[in-house]
């Protein structure tokens, strides 16, 4: 009898540890194997019957928030966002069961108030229930308004930056959508909206600030300029010979200023003017390995650090070895053209760089993260990425920025009340044949002698539009000074 007990025992025993090994594996193991897997919406379903915290302006704007459900509802909060168009490609989007996007997804953790510092003050107050968090961010909803007025309609984007710290005070995409429609409850109706903005071909559900790149055309000029002064290269007091044709090595192709146009002169008439050929000779004269080494140091073919998810790259096109063969591409690449593809987002960061003496800072949205009784669980400290140029050379670079405002291709960039801002226009044109398509740019700051904002205005344009048949001074200056007026006007010269 009691051999029997023991084997019974032991099988019992057995089976205890099979069965704890197996539990194990399941919760431990597997756990995220099978949160992953998209037939389990287990962890939405409990996820949609908590509360989840606001997303918030740094004027103190809710952006994103979850309210109670109507009667009839299967789940007891709807995420929702007031502002609906306004801030969806920053917010980005909740949904049930088609995951998240921008803000909602990369701080998941802290709006459903999951982050380890959260957990442990939900065992210290485990009867208050609510352990949400919230994001509180840089951009302002004030501002925001008034840079997608400015934009209006077209496809393009406008980022506002603080030139000192990297805070993003403003970042609109266009066209925009209202991430409301995705996040219904009903999942039909949620599919077709998302559908439908899937399949438009202005694709309004990319953030067009830093998840895409274009052709940043003469505002590249910019670079060019301060690699070669940096490096002895290019002087300030040198000259160029006026023309309106250039015959670079390795092609029989000339190349030309805009609309084949005669320019020449000084550095800072040619930077004013945005002749193309001084531009085309100076990146020849800096070299294949000096401007490839020159355009890295200012993060150019390097993901932008960037607190949204998925930031994509600007890039310059080749390495050193293939700009040899390739002299004429490098040419045209001194000036805008060619490979070269910019982020608008680090096209204001560059403009930021010759603001802040010549040091780029990383760009950050978030300001801070906190939990549900307002302690601070993370504040962003500005932060340091590139120092591509000297205090001298953004000091230079300012006086030629000041230029283009005053007399150049940004008059249309001058501001109200007196107040100095420094620019570099750009008109990229993206075709040789058919009908023109062209990108138009502006990027500057103000007031130039104590640097408070950096901008940064990008239109696309299609074939033959009113942007591709105009220029980034004529587009872009009126929208870039409505913004910096609006600024100066409720903020004070500072």
């Amino acid at each position: 009898m009691n051999s029997r007990i023991r084997k019974l025992a032991l099988a019992l025993l057995v089976c205890f540890v099979v069965l704890f090994v197996q539990l194990n594996v399941i919760q431990v193991a597997r756990q995220g194997r099978y949160a992953a897997d998209p037939r389990n919406n287990r962890q939405s379903i409990r996820d949609f019957n908590r509360p989840r915290g606001p997303i918030v302006t740094a004027d103190g704007v809710v952006i994103a928030d979850s309210v109670p459900t109507s009667p009839g509802d299967n789940f007891k909060f709807q995420r929702r966002y007031p502002l609906g168009t306004l801030f969806g490609n920053i917010t980005g989007y909740y949904t049930l069961n088609f995951g998240s996007t921008q803000l909602e997804q990369s701080f998941n953790k802290v709006l459903m108030g999951d982050t380890p510092a959260q957990d442990l003050q939900s065992v210290t107050d485990l009867f208050k229930g609510d352990n949400s968090g919230s994001v509180k961010l840089t951009v302002r909803a004030d501002l925001q308004k008034v840079v997608a007025q400015a934009l209006g309609q077209r496809t393009g984007s406008i980022v506002v930056v603080n030139p000192r710290t990297g805070a993003v005070l403003a970042a609109y995409s266009s066209p925009a959508y209202d991430p409301n429609l995705i996040v219904v409850h009903n999942t039909r109706k949620s599919e077709a909206a998302l559908r439908f903005l899937q399949a438009q071909p202005t694709d309004p559900l990319l953030d067009r600030t830093y998840q895409e790149n274009y052709m940043p055309g003469s505002s590249f000029k910019i670079i060019t300029t301060s690699i070669a002064l940096q490096s002895g290269v290019l002087r300030m007091d040198q000259t160029f010979p006026v023309t309106n044709s250039w015959l670079p090595p390795q092609t029989t192709n000339p190349i030309q200023n805009f609309k084949g146009h005669n320019c020449g002169g000084t550095l800072p008439e040619v930077f004013a003017k945005s002749c193309n050929i001084p531009f085309a000779q100076t990146a020849l004269a800096v070299g294949p390995l000096g401007m490839t080494q020159g355009v890295k140091a200012w993060g150019v073919d390097e993901q932008i650090p960037y607190d949204l998810p998925s930031p994509a790259a600007s890039r310059f096109g080749q390495d050193a070895a293939k700009f040899s063969r390739t002299l004429p591409l490098l040419a045209i690449g001194g000036f805008g053209q060619g490979n070269d593809a910019m982020l608008p987002l680090h096209m204001a960061l560059v403009a930021s760089t010759v603001a802040n003496g010549g040091v780029m800072m990383k760009p950050y949205i978030v300001d801070e993260t906190l939990a549900h009784d307002g302690t601070v669980l993370t504040k962003t400290s500005p932060s340091p990425w590139k120092r591509p140029i000297s205090t001298n050379v953004a000091q230079q670079m300012t006086q030629l920025m000041i230029g283009v405002v005053n007399t150049g291709t940004g008059k249309k960039m001058q501001l109200a009340g007196g107040i100095q801002a420094a620019a570099k226009t750009g008109t990229a044109q993206l075709s040789t044949k058919g009908p023109q398509r062209s990108n138009a740019w502006i990027v500057g700051f103000a007031p130039a002698e104590a640097p408070r904002y950096a901008i940064a205005c990008m239109l696309k344009g299609g074939p033959g539009d009113d942007v591709s048949e105009s220029t980034g001074g004529t587009l872009c200056g009126p929208i870039a000074k409505k913004v910096l007026d609006y600024l100066f006007a409720t903020d004070g010269r500072g």
